[in-house]
């Protein structure tokens, strides 16, 4: 049984943790409470948004849609959406072994077929040691907003229409709730046809124009589903996070307990030997 000290040393140890991960579970409760009300906001816009999108993609020939061009995927691109600080359970692991999947699974018969464009840093870190990385962008989450958000997704769509890349695909966890996150691999470009959103097709009336419509509509929906995937993202790290908080502070509260209960046995133990000790020497002077 380890000394008086050692567990002494251990148990402030324990309760110097505890205060930190239950410190960071209300913070992150604060954060999540801001980040599911952004993202619960704009989910019905941007969901009716990309259905309306992937309706009027059917509509449209392929030679209107350069968006909606299918073609034979020669070089994809995965956008892997992670956070830029960890202690928040499997959240990044699953993003991170979702993309080694893809890329060992899907297109292993050419390694360089592929490229992956993280945004966070904790995908970053370990995606660019076994995967061509070829961009990384940290400091969205700084201040996270469409505006800052849009030229991400400008330039992805650019890499498209100039036939950099033939497909893209965003792999993220979609905020469920607090405790639940759900890992998804969502097709970004081209856009998916309707019957694959479960949409019903539509025919619509263009006004002022379709080229317009083109110009105009189609960018700003896929701008506005790739800020979606985004705030999904945060709000689930958040959630994650909070959740990892909460059952790492039960279990320093469990470990504190265990090691008060080893001290008071190890302290009774040290007591008891030392009357043993008191009375043995008593026992010897009296013969």
């Amino acid at each position: 049984m380890a000394n008086l000290k050692e567990i002494r040393t251990r148990i402030v140890s324990v309760q110097k943790t505890k205060q930190v991960t239950s410190a960071m579970k209300m913070v992150s409760a604060a954060k999540l409470k801001k980040a599911q009300d952004a993202i619960l906001q704009i989910r019905p816009y941007a969901d009716k948004l990309n259905n309306i999108l992937c309706d009027l993609s059917e509509s449209l020939e392929g030679s209107e849609n350069p968006y909606g061009e299918i073609r034979k995927e020669d070089k994809v691109l995965v956008v892997a959406i992670s956070s830029n600080k960890g202690l928040c359970g499997a959240f990044n692991a699953n993003v991170i072994k979702q993309v080694k999947n893809i890329v060992g699974g899907d297109y292993k018969s050419n390694q360089n077929k592929y490229d992956v464009f993280c945004i966070g840093k904790q995908a970053n870190e370990i995606l660019k040691k076994e995967l061509n990385v070829i961009d990384c962008n940290i400091s969205v989450f700084d201040d996270l907003s469409f505006e800052t958000v849009e030229p991400i997704a400008e330039k992805i769509m650019e890499s498209f229409i100039t036939k950099k890349y033939d497909k893209v695909q965003i792999v993220y966890n979609r905020f469920k709730n607090a405790g639940v996150q759900i890992l998804d691999t969502q097709q970004f470009l081209p856009i998916p046809l309707a019957e694959q959103n479960t949409t019903t097709n539509a025919d619509y009336i263009y006004e002022p124009s379709k080229n317009q419509i083109i110009e105009e509509l189609i960018p700003l929906s896929l701008k506005t589903e790739f800020y979606r995937c985004i705030l999904d993202s945060l709000a689930s790290e958040h959630g994650a996070r909070m959740t990892a908080m909460h059952k790492a502070t039960d279990n320093a509260t469990e470990l504190i307990k265990e090691l008060n209960l080893n001290y008071n046995k190890a302290r009774q133990s040290a007591i008891t030997n030392e009357i043993l000790e008191i009375v043995s020497g008593a026992n010897a002077l009296a013969q």
